[in-house]
C-alpha cells in the first residue's frame, strides 16, 4: 500500500505538473507520515489476521482467512484507486486535496460528469476498471498460492517468540497510524513544508485527507473554538459588524426606495476577468461600460468559491465557511434571511430564473423557503433550449426569456427577480467565439449576452424603475496559476444599474458579498437586523471596512491595514502584510468562531 501512494504521487505529478527534482523528493519524504499511517490503517487487519492464525493454527481456519483477504483486498483496491483519481482528476480544477466536501456534491453527480467531455467520461470508466482490476490482482498474488499449513506444528517457543516479533510490528503499526510519538496527532498539517501550496498539496495523502475530514466533529460551536466565548465576542466586535443603516443625503443612490429589483448572479465572472477590476480589457467590455457609468463597488471579494456557498453569501447575507454549505442543510438555509424574504414582506412579487436543474445542491427548497414565490429551472423551458449548454439552457437564451417575463409582469406592484447564469463554467463551451482562449471567450460570452439584454431592456417602460444589481456568485481561477491564498482570485465587480440609479458613482470602500443585502435594504428604508453579517456600506456605522472569504483549506481577512489567511490544516497564518501584534489574525479567527456559533444555533 506505502508503494501505491509513492507511485499515486507521480501520476498526481503527470497529471498538475511535475515540480522540480528537489521538490520531488522534498514532496516524497514531507508525505512519507500520512502515507505511512493509511499504510499502516489498511494493514492492521492483515496483522491481526496473520497473529490470530498463528494460534489458531489449523486448515479451516486458513481457509476462512484467505477468503476474508481476497474480499478486504478486492473493497480496498476500489476505494483506493477511486480516492486517488477522484483527487488526481478534482485537484486541476479545485486545486485543494480531496476531502468530505466532494461527498456533498453526490446528490448530483451531473455535477462533476457535465464538466468533462463524453470521451473523457467513457475513457476514465475503461481505465478505472482496468486499473481496479490490475491492482486487485496484484494485492491477490502478494498472498502465497499453497493454502497448507507445514506438517510439523510451530512449537511453543517459537510460538511466543514470533509472538512477540508480531507485537513489534503491531507497536510500529500503532506510531505510525498514531503520526509519532509527539504529541500532535497525525494530521493534514503536519506534512506542509513549503510557501508553495501545490507542493503541500503534493505530499498530503489523499485517503487521509478525506477521511480524516468525514470523521471532523461535526458541532459547528466547537469548529473554531480559539477564544472564551468573552473574549471571541469582544474581538468580533472591533470589526464593528451591525446591523443599522445611518445615511447621509448624499449616500441616496437611488431615485426611489420602492424600485423594481433586479439581481443577476453571473458564473464565477471573477475580477481577473472583468476589466473594469484588475481583469483583461476587452474581456467585458459591456460590463465594464455599465461600471463606468452606474454605481461601481470597486472593492468587493467573494465570501467562497463555489456557487452553493456564493447564492447564499449574496442572497442572505451570511458567511462562508471552511468546511460547511449552509445551502446543504435544510434546516438551517430554510430559516435565513434573504433580500427576497424581505423584499416579499413589502408587498413585492418574488421570482427567480435559473437554465439548470433547479434542484442542484438543494437551491430550489432553499429559494423557496427564504422568499421566492416562484422558481423556474431548466425543466420550465422548452425541451430544445434545454440541450443548449451541457449544464443546460445557455445565456443567450435566457436573458431574451428573462426579458419577455419582465414584459409580461403587472405594474400593480413592486417586483423583484432574480437571474443566475450558467454558461461561464466549465467546459467552457458556448456558442460564440470571439477570443481564442476558451476560458476568457465563455466570459466575453457571458458579457456579451448581458450587454444585449440590457440594450434591450433600456427601451422597456419598466427600465425608469428598475435596480438591476449585477455581481458573481464566486471568483475565477484564471490564470491557472491563482489559487484561493490570492486576494485576486475573488476580488468581484458589483454595478448598480438601471432607470433608478440617481448617478454614477464609485464605491471604494472594502465590501464582501454578503454586505449586498444590508446595503441594498439601507438604501431602500428597509430594516435588515435580520442579516447580522451584512453590513450597510453607505451607512455612517460603517466604520471598518474589511472582507472575508473561506475555502477548504482557510479563510482569509482583508482589511485597509493588509491581509491575513489563517490556514486550518497548520493552525497559522500563512499571509500577514502586515499584523506585527496579531490583532487582525486574532480578528480573523473569533468572527469564524462566532459565525460557526451563530450556524450551530441557526434552527
Amino acid at each position: 500500500m506505502f508503494a501505491t501512494f509513492i507511485a499515486a504521487k507521480f501520476i498526481f505529478f503527470l497529471n498538475n505538473g511535475f515540480p522540480s527534482f528537489g521538490d520531488t523528493l522534498d514532496v516524497l519524504l514531507h508525505g512519507l507520515p500520512l502515507d505511512l499511517n493509511i499504510a499502516a490503517y489498511t494493514s492492521a487487519p492483515l496483522w491481526l489476521g496473520a497473529l490470530t492464525l498463528l494460534w489458531i493454527n489449523n486448515e479451516g481456519w486458513l481457509r476462512i482467512l484467505r477468503r476474508a483477504y481476497r474480499v478486504y483486498t478486492a473493497l480496498l483496491g476500489v476505494l483506493v484507486v477511486v480516492i486517488l483519481i477522484v483527487d488526481t482528476v478534482l485537484y486541476e480544477k479545485w486545486s485543494f486535496k480531496l476531502d468530505a466536501v466532494c461527498l456533498s456534491y453526490l446528490d448530483n453527480p451531473s455535477g462533476v460528469t457535465d464538466s468533462l467531455p463524453t470521451v473523457a467520461i467513457v475513457g476514465g470508466l475503461m481505465a478505472f476498471v482496468l486499473l481496479v482490476s490490475g491492482y486487485v490482482w496484484c494485492l491477490w498474488h502478494l498472498l502465497p498460492k499453497d493454502t497448507t499449513l507445514p506438517a510439523t506444528p510451530i512449537a511453543p517457543k517459537h510460538r511466543w517468540t514470533l509472538s512477540g516479533v508480531y507485537l513489534l510490528v503491531g507497536a510500529i503499526l500503532f506510531l505510525a497510524i498514531r503520526g509519532g510519538v509527539t504529541q500532535s496527532t497525525a494530521n493534514v498539517g503536519m506534512v506542509y513544508f513549503s510557501p508553495n501550496q501545490y507542493l503541500n498539496h503534493s505530499a498530503v495523502n489523499p485517503a487521509f485527507s478525506f477521511f480524516y475530514s468525514l470523521m471532523k466533529n461535526k458541532d459547528y460551536s466547537k469548529t473554531a473554538n480559539y477564544f472564551s466565548p468573552e473574549e471571541a465576542t469582544r474581538l468580533a466586535g472591533t470589526l464593528q459588524y451591525n446591523t443599522e443603516s445611518e445615511l447621509l443625503p448624499t449616500d441616496s443612490l437611488l431615485t426611489t426606495t420602492r424600485p423594481n429589483v433586479l439581481l443577476i448572479l453571473m458564473e464565477g465572472c471573477g475580477g481577473r476577468v472583468v476589466g473594469c477590476t484588475e481583469g483583461s480589457k476587452g474581456v467585458t467590455p459591456n460590463l465594464d461600460d455599465l461600471a463606468a457609468n452606474g454605481i461601481f463597488f470597486a472593492n468587493c471579494y467573494a465570501n467562497s468559491f463555489r456557487t452553493d456557498r456564493g447564492i447564499i453569501c449574496a442572497f442572505s447575507g451570511y458567511p462562508a465557511f471552511p468546511d460547511a454549505s449552509v445551502m446543504k442543510m435544510p434546516a438551517k438555509s430554510r430559516v435565513l434571511p434573504s433580500i427576497a424574504g424581505a423584499l416579499k414582506a413589502e408587498g413585492y412579487a418574488t421570482q427567480l430564473m435559473y437554465g439548470g436543474d433547479k434542484n442542484f445542491t438543494n437551491m430550489n427548497s432553499y429559494f423557496l423557503a427564504t422568499g421566492y414565490d416562484r422558481v423556474l429551472g431548466d425543466v420550465d423551458f422548452p425541451e430544445p433550449m434545454r440541450r443548449t449548454h451541457i449544464w443546460g439552457v445557455t445565456d443567450h437564451l435566457m436573458f431574451p426569456e428573462l426579458l419577455k417575463d419582465i414584459r409580461k409582469t403587472p405594474s400593480d406592484r413592486p417586483w423583484m427577480k432574480t437571474l443566475i447564469t450558467l454558461s461561464s463554467h466549465e467546459p467552457w463551451e458556448v456558442p460564440h467565439k470571439e477570443l481564442e482562449d476558451p476560458i476568457l471567450n465563455s466570459f466575453r460570452y457571458l458579457d456579451k449576452s448581458l450587454g444585449d439584454f440590457i440594450n434591450s431592456f433600456r427601451h422597456t417602460p419598466q427600465w425608469e424603475n428598475t435596480l438591476v444589481i449585477i455581481l458573481p456568485d464566486h471568483g475565477v481561477g484564471w490564470p491557472v496559476d491563482i489559487n484561493e491564498f490570492d486576494t485576486r482570485k475573488y476580488h468581484i465587480p458589483m454595478i448598480w444599474t438601471g432607470g433608478a440609479v440617481k448617478s454614477p458613482r464609485r464605491i471604494e470602500q472594502l465590501c464582501n458579498q454578503t454586505d449586498l443585502a444590508a446595503t441594498l435594504l439601507g438604501q431602500m428604508g428597509i430594516d435588515h437586523t435580520r442579516f447580522p453579517f451584512s453590513r450597510d456600506v453607505l451607512s455612517q456605522t460603517y466604520t471598518h471596512p474589511c472582507a472575508f472569504h473561506a475555502w477548504p483549506e482557510g479563510y482569509t481577512l482583508i482589511d485597509t491595514t493588509g491581509v491575513t489567511t489563517y490556514e486550518v490544516a497548520t493552525r497559522t497564518a500563512s499571509k500577514t502584510t502586515p499584523d506585527p501584534t496579531g490583532v487582525r489574525l486574532n480578528q480573523a479567527k473569533a468572527f469564524m468562531q462566532k459565525a460557526y456559533e451563530h450556524l450551530d444555533a441557526l434552527k
